[in-house]
């Protein structure tokens, strides 16, 4: 665990690489995982498999990584009293997706502005598993919207929660947690009883930060109606943890989201999400921007925080 101003230069480091670098264009480490995890899945799945040995596979998948680099942490921590910080901050860098928001979801608004429709649909199809062929941009507005919230926890907030307690294994525990989630935890035969314990996992380490990034959103949006939002809708939404980031963020935008989606060919009908107006273009910026401004403001409470504990002990 991270203490003090080492934990502040670490959090800043990290943010800092993600923002100027963004997510490595190849050999990056989470799919690397992706292609160990799709190893080990091959293996153990199988049609009758069971909870137990979808949990064999997670802890496989899992475990191993994260003792190997808190080891390697604490290696660096006897070898140099600077190696330490920044690999706890390189870390952070590789898991966070701030910037990876941003380079994924603005491209997609300058499209839409230039009445590019079809780039557009590609664009959003790699962010989001809904059908994109056929979506108008309003449809497209709204899927970006909507996964730059709910991802604004995933890779970022979520990211920085784990991080703040647990240094870069922590940040690395949740983001490998989060891939196998994304990759093996499906209510489909295949994976109904595999990627069982999977998306429990994801559940419960993002509880938490779930329900901070629903705050973060609310503080610096319509917080009451953010917060109204948030109590009335998020329990009829499917996942425990997205429900009160999206309702959140929505109230917080004054945008309504949910509703008519199609997946597979097959039009669903979700919870309505939010309160305000419909989606246009132009909210795929404040919705980048309030997950930005959110990160920063996390960032400025660790630093401030920082500074205060070490003016009260040495006071």
């Amino acid at each position: 665990m991270l203490s003090g101003f080492t934990l502040a230069l670490c959090l800043v480091l990290g943010v800092a690489l993600d923002m100027a670098l963004g997510e490595a264009k190849h050999w990056h480490p989470l799919v690397g995982f992706g292609r160990y995890a799709g190893m080990i899945e091959r293996v153990t799945n199988h049609p009758a498999s069971t909870r137990w040995r979808g949990a064999v596979a997670w802890i496989l998948a899992v475990i191993p990584i994260v003792i190997a680099i808190q080891s390697a942490l604490l290696l660096a921590t006897y070898l140099s009293t600077w190696l330490a910080p920044v690999l706890h901050g390189v870390l952070l860098y590789v898991c966070l997706g701030l910037r990876s928001l941003r380079d994924h979801n603005l491209p997609i608004q300058q499209t839409l502005d230039a009445g590019d429709l079809s780039t557009a649909r590609q664009l959003t199809s790699r962010i989001v598993s809904r059908d994109t062929a056929d979506a108008d941009e309003a449809g497209l507005a709204k899927a970006s919207v909507e996964s730059l919230l709910e991802n604004g926890c995933d890779a970022v907030f979520g990211t920085l929660f784990w991080f703040i307690l647990f240094g870069g294994a922590g940040a690395v525990l949740y983001r490998l947690v989060n891939t196998l989630d994304a990759m093996w935890g499906y209510r489909t035969p295949k994976w109904i009883r595999f990627g069982c314990v999977a998306a429990r996992a994801d559940d419960v380490l993002g509880w938490i930060p779930a329900r901070l990034t629903a705050i973060t959103y609310a503080l610096l949006g319509h917080t009451r109606r953010a917060l109204n939002c948030w109590r009335i809708q998020a329990p009829a939404w499917p996942s425990p943890n997205a429900g009160p980031v999206m309702s959140a963020g929505a109230g917080a935008l004054g945008i309504i989201l949910g509703g008519s989606a199609r997946y597979d060919g097959v039009d669903e009908l979700r919870p309505v999400l939010g309160s305000g107006t419909p989606v246009v273009v132009a909210d795929i910026t404040r919705a980048w921007r309030l997950v930005l401004y959110g990160a920063l403001l996390w960032c400025g409470i660790v630093i401030l925080g920082t500074i205060f504990l070490s003016g009260v002990l040495y006071a």
